[in-house]
């Protein structure tokens, strides 16, 4: 779970497409979809206005989209265009930008700025043919401004590609690269900064719900079965509270918003899991509350199983998340590591002799990781460490690490232990 809105635990379908053409020019590039041909201008002008929205506004890609491609009037071939535009553009900024910036000089307006940035981000990473990238960008700027536009694209797609370095290249501040190479060793963190460039899968569960598979192990980690008393500390936007309802398990689902709570309600009732009732309910159930996890309302040794799908630096997620490694800041992961702490100890003191906490975060950092679940075990050292996944999941502490790059899903780290 990370520290931004999302779509209600929903995502945002990627675009159609064939696998990139690789140059000689593109090799070691962030591996992108090639659109099967040139929409009209429309789609561009389209993609372009939701860019500056991002870039001026601070609009999640996510939220602004939809809004925007439902006022378009597009077909449905030139959103799906539009949204592997604005994804691709926006993870892939700073690429763009270094690109942009060899051949600008001064401000740019932003919607030309925004404009470049999706023409490189045509050239260079989607191998869009020059002549179709330039003349349809060119298209889409003001009048003053395509002059300027169609000569800086053409040099770009007859520069070099003399990357600064690998940051730049994948296009990540600096930190990001630099926390997951410390922690996770050159090779994987190359290869999950990498895989995080891509567009996101779709996973479909059975009862219609879309889900990352990653997050769908984590639930079936959990373990719990018919009658089970399962807390969901962290549950927004409620997809796994509604997976271990689907077990048969009589589930609390909490989140400190109300906001928030809310999309636990609605994806609940939509999937036929919500109740009202008290614990007295048969199981499969959800019943939501809005509660403080670091405080939370229950007497001790109330539930079996307790999951603590924790608030974290989400760099596990970036593949879906196209603007967050531009939001997060570098202090996150210790701000994070301490809440989470925090949630893990109020956690504990609510499972049964013998019952199971899980902790789990979308992220890759040590600290939120291997470095929070090191806290818990000193803090309790009676607690035993249980078995987690095998492969795709690799051993990382006591727990597992799940990589981007592994079986194309979110990256996530996981922890069990049973209570003495």
């Amino acid at each position: 779970m990370t520290e931004r809105p999302n779509g209600g635990g929903r995502r945002q379908k990627p675009g159609p497409g064939a696998r990139p053409t690789r140059s000689r020019r593109s090799q070691g590039k962030p591996r992108q979809d090639v659109a099967p041909k040139t929409p009209p201008a429309d789609a561009r002008r389209t993609a372009v206005a939701a860019l500056v929205r991002i870039d001026t506004e601070g609009a999640y890609a996510n939220l602004v989209l939809p809004g925007v491609l439902a006022r378009s009037g597009l077909p449905e071939r030139d959103r799906a265009f539009v949204t592997q535009l604005v994804y691709g553009t926006t993870r892939l900024r700073r690429a763009c930008d270094w690109f942009v910036d060899r051949f600008t000089h001064g401000e740019l307006d932003p919607e030309v700025r925004a404009a470049l940035r999706m023409g490189v981000f045509q050239l260079r990473f989607l191998g869009t043919p020059p002549h179709a990238a330039v003349s349809a960008t060119v298209a889409v700027v003001p009048r003053r401004a395509r002059g300027l536009v169609n000569a800086v694209l053409r040099r770009v797609s007859e520069a070099d590609d003399a990357w600064p370095s690998d940051a730049v290249r994948l296009s990540y501040p600096d930190w990001i690269a630099d926390s997951l190479t410390r922690d996770l060793g050159a090779d994987r963190a190359a290869g999950a900064l990498e895989a995080m460039n891509g567009a996101a899968s779709v996973s479909e569960r059975a009862d219609g719900y879309i889900q990352d598979e990653a997050s769908q192990w984590v639930a079936d980690t959990v373990g719990a079965g018919p009658g089970d008393r399962v807390l969901d500390l962290c549950a927004a936007p409620g997809g796994k509270a509604t997976a271990l309802a689907g077990t048969g398990a009589w589930v609390v689902a909490g989140d400190l918003r109300p906001a928030r709570a809310g999309l636990i309600a609605a994806n609940a009732a939509r999937l036929g899991a919500q109740r009202l009732e008290t614990p007295g309910d048969p199981g499969g159930s959800v019943s939501v509350m809005v509660a403080d996890g670091t405080h939370p309302p229950f007497a001790p040794r109330s539930f079996d199983r307790v999951l603590v799908d924790a608030p974290c630096s989400g760099l596990g997620s970036l593949r879906r998340r196209a603007d967050a490694r531009w939001r997060i800041d570098e202090n996150a992961p210790a701000r994070l590591a301490e809440i989470q702490t925090r949630l893990l100890d109020s956690a504990a003191d609510l499972v049964v002799p013998g019952g199971s906490l899980i902790y789990s975060v979308c992220t890759l950092t040590s600290e939120e990781t291997i470095g929070v679940a090191g806290r818990f075990a000193a803090s309790h050292p009676d607690w035993a460490a249980m078995e987690v996944p095998g492969s795709p999941w690799e051993p990382w502490g006591s727990g597992a690490i799940l990589l981007p790059q592994a079986a194309g899903t979110d990256g996530m780290a996981l922890f069990v232990w049973r209570a003495p």
